[in-house]
């Protein structure tokens, strides 16, 4: 989930709340600059994860440090509580007592579902990022984490990354995003079938 913009008007201009400000490294007005980093950071995490000089295989990715270290290099010049279990109960994911047993747990799993190819490589990695984005492990960036976590595993299954939705932007409202939190939703009560077909639309 996006963090909370309140007042949004959708021109970039809306200033960002005090409560968000005292979270910022960096000095920032507008929710349009504040985006603007969110992506550069993003990106770089991007290439840093994915970098040929990065031989990561299946249980390199399912490590609890490499899963903290990717959220930290997402959001690190941006805010500070990047790649730090949330210690606040939020309206999404696991109250925080069980957020690192169920982290771990979920790692575990996923680790088990390739080694005894429990389900297709498509279905593990998405299976992997609805478990993410329910226990919810982080202030916010959850789904974007999920998602990169995702790709990254579907190619060490030798698979293509996912285009979630074609590609289109997740964090703003609209049509793209109510599919994603549809299906999400049906994978909540145990039906993937739907964000299957949206991780490959």
């Amino acid at each position: 989930m996006p963090f909370p913009r309140s007042g949004h008007d959708g021109s970039g201009t809306t200033p960002v709340s005090p409560d968000e400000e005292r979270w910022l490294i960096p000095s920032v007005v507008t929710l349009a600059e504040l985006n603007l980093l969110e992506r550069e950071n993003i990106l770089a995490a991007r290439r840093w994860l994915f970098s040929p000089r990065r031989k990561l295989n299946p249980a390199n990715l399912l490590d609890h440090l490499l899963v903290r270290e990717l959220h930290r290099r997402m959001f690190r010049r941006v805010w500070r509580w990047a790649g730090k279990i949330r210690d606040i109960d939020l309206n999404l994911g696991v109250p925080v007592p069980e957020i690192t047993t169920r982290l771990t747990a979920l790692l575990g799993d996923a680790q088990a579902w390739i080694d005894y190819t429990t389900f297709p490589a498509d279905e593990t990695c998405v299976r992997l990022h609805h478990g993410l984005v329910a226990i919810h492990p982080w202030r916010n960036g959850n789904g974007r984490h999920a998602r990169l976590l995702a790709d990254r595993l579907a190619v060490a299954l030798d698979r293509p990354i996912f285009t979630w939705g074609g590609g289109s932007k997740l964090t703003a409202s609209g049509e793209t995003r109510s599919n994603y939190l549809t299906a999400l939703k049906a994978a909540d009560a145990g039906d993937f079938a739907s964000l299957l077909a949206f991780s490959r639309s």
